[in-house]
C-alpha cells in the first residue's frame, strides 16, 4: 500500500481551488458519485455515515464522475442542488473529476495504484466505488459500487478514533 498526496490540487463542488491538505490525520471514505443512477440512493447512507463519524476525525470526500452511462450529466451547481434537496448531503462534495483513462484525476491515480480492484485491475468499474484511506494518508483498501454504506458501517466505526 502507498499514501495519498494531500496537496493534491482538487476544487470544491462552489469552485473553490484547494488540497486536500485539511483532511490530513483523518480517516477518509472518498467516493466516485453519480446522481442518475441505480446506486445514487447510497448518498443516503454516506451522509448517515458522515453525521454518525465525521467531521473531527472522518470525512467522506464526494467526487462525481460522469464516465460510467453519462449518469452526473449536470454541473457542479446542479449536482450540489440535487445532493443538498434529495439527500441532505452535507459532507465535503468537489467538482466533477475523470477516475479512468487519460485524464485521470492525479488523486485517482493514486487510489487505483495503492488499492488495485479485482485481479489487480486500476480501473474503477462503476460510480460509487470507495476507497477507505487512513488517518496517516495510507490507502487501506477499495470498496466495489455495491458496497454500501450500511455494510462498511461497523468497520469504518472501528477505525474512527474520537
Amino acid at each position: 500500500m502507498s499514501k495519498i498526496d494531500y496537496s493534491v490540487p482538487v476544487t470544491t463542488l462552489s469552485g473553490v481551488p484547494t488540497t486536500l491538505e485539511g483532511y490530513r490525520g483523518k480517516t477518509l471514505l472518498v467516493v466516485n458519485t453519480a446522481s442518475k443512477c441505480g446506486l445514487t440512493p447510497q448518498y443516503a447512507g454516506l451522509e448517515a455515515l458522515w453525521k454518525e463519524l465525521g467531521p473531527d476525525h472522518f470525512a467522506i470526500l464526494g467526487f462525481p464522475c460522469d464516465q460510467f452511462g453519462h449518469q452526473e450529466p449536470g454541473s457542479e451547481e446542479e449536482i450540489g442542488a440535487f445532493c443538498t434537496k434529495n439527500y441532505g448531503v452535507s459532507f465535503p462534495m468537489f467538482a466533477k473529476v475523470e477516475v479512468n483513462g487519460a485524464g485521470t484525476h492525479p488523486l485517482f491515480q493514486q487510489l487505483k495504484a495503492a488499492a488495485p480492484g479485482v485481479l489487480g485491475t486500476e480501473s474503477i468499474k462503476w460510480n460509487f466505488t470507495k476507497f477507505l484511506v487512513g488517518p496517516d494518508g495510507e490507502v487501506v483498501k477499495r470498496y466495489a459500487s455495491t458496497d454500501t454504506p450500511e455494510s462498511l458501517a461497523g468497520e469504518l466505526r472501528g477505525r474512527v478514533k474520537g
